[in-house]
């Protein structure tokens, strides 16, 4: 019986390390996608020890590739600043020509947005789940509000029971 060393095999777990639920009260979300991050080293450590925000992000479209714009890592503390990176820099998402294109053609509409939803570790790398998204009107954002009470309620009720 040969013995598995279970550091060399990544596992195949997948955990969040940061969630966007503003985005899904702001958004109306029509399709999502999971993409990978081009990212540095430094960046890497300061996500798995959970250092990283996504609330103000959103993603573009430049040149045939996307980018994750305005989502803040923080540097890494036990490294020097010299080799540290920059809290808000762009970043390159990993994604198929073919996705890439129905990305450019959605985002063309009117009034559609890329929008990070979570950032997770899939088997040892970062992912993150980009959706497209229609901003919500205010009455939008009330009945969510309204539906959200209605389903505490019931819970409520059914507790009591």
């Amino acid at each position: 019986m040969a013995k598995t060393n279970k550091k060399s095999q990544p596992s195949d777990g997948f955990k969040v390390m940061a969630d966007n639920r503003q985005a899904r009260f702001t958004y109306e979300i029509l399709d999502s996608y999971e993409a990978g991050i081009a990212l540095k080293g430094t960046e890497v450590k300061s996500i798995r020890a959970g250092k990283v925000n996504l609330r103000d992000g959103y993603a573009q479209v430049k040149n045939g590739e996307v980018w994750l714009l305005n989502v803040h890592i923080s540097p890494h503390n036990m490294t020097n600043q010299v080799y540290n990176h920059e809290p808000r820099r762009e970043r390159r998402l990993l994604l198929h020509k073919d996705e890439i294109r129905k990305l450019i053609g959605k985002v063309e509409e009117k009034g559609l947005t890329l929008v990070p939803l979570k950032l997770y570790l899939k088997k040892g790398r970062v992912k993150v789940n980009i959706a497209v998204g229609r901003g919500k009107k205010l009455h939008d954002k009330r009945e969510s509000l309204k539906k959200k009470q209605e389903k505490r309620d019931i819970a409520r009720m059914m507790k009591d029971r």
